[in-house]
C-alpha cells in the first residue's frame, strides 16, 4: 500500500491550492481518508476526513473553505483549499484507514508542503 500527497505549494493569502492523496495497492473504497497537517514547531493536527461513502467532517478552522473529495474509480482523494491564510502553513499529510480487510490499519504519506505567504 502507498500514499502519495501532491499539489502543494507556496501561495499569497487569499489563494487557493487543491491537494491531491493517491492511494496505490489497495481497493480504495474501502479507506476512510484523513488530512493532517503540521507546522514547524507545533504539533500535528486533524483537518478534515471523508469516509469511503463520501461523508466529510471538517475542523472548525477550515470548514467553509476547505472541501474534501474523492474518485473511487482514479484511488485519488483531492482537498481543494481556498482563502488560504497563513496559519494554514505546514506539511500536509495523507492517511489512509481500511475499514474492511485489515481494520484499522492505517497507512501515511510523505506529506506536501504548503505555505502561505500574507
Amino acid at each position: 500500500v502507498q500514499v502519495r500527497e501532491s499539489g502543494g505549494g507556496v501561495v499569497q493569502a487569499g489563494g487557493s491550492l487543491k491537494l491531491s492523496c493517491q492511494l496505490s495497492g489497495l481497493v480504495y473504497s474501502n479507506f476512510d481518508m484523513t488530512w493532517f497537517r503540521q507546522a514547524p514547531g507545533k504539533e500535528r493536527e486533524l483537518v478534515a476526513s471523508i469516509d469511503g461513502a463520501g461523508k466529510t467532517e471538517y475542523e472548525d478552522f477550515v470548514r467553509g473553505r476547505f472541501i474534501l473529495s474523492r474518485d473511487n474509480f482514479k484511488n485519488t482523494g483531492y482537498l481543494q483549499m481556498n482563502d488560504l491564510e497563513p496559519g494554514d502553513t505546514g506539511v500536509y499529510l495523507c492517511q489512509a484507514v481500511d475499514r474492511v480487510v485489515i481494520k484499522g490499519a492505517q497507512y501515511w504519506g510523505q506529506g506536501t508542503q504548503v505555505t502561505v505567504s500574507g
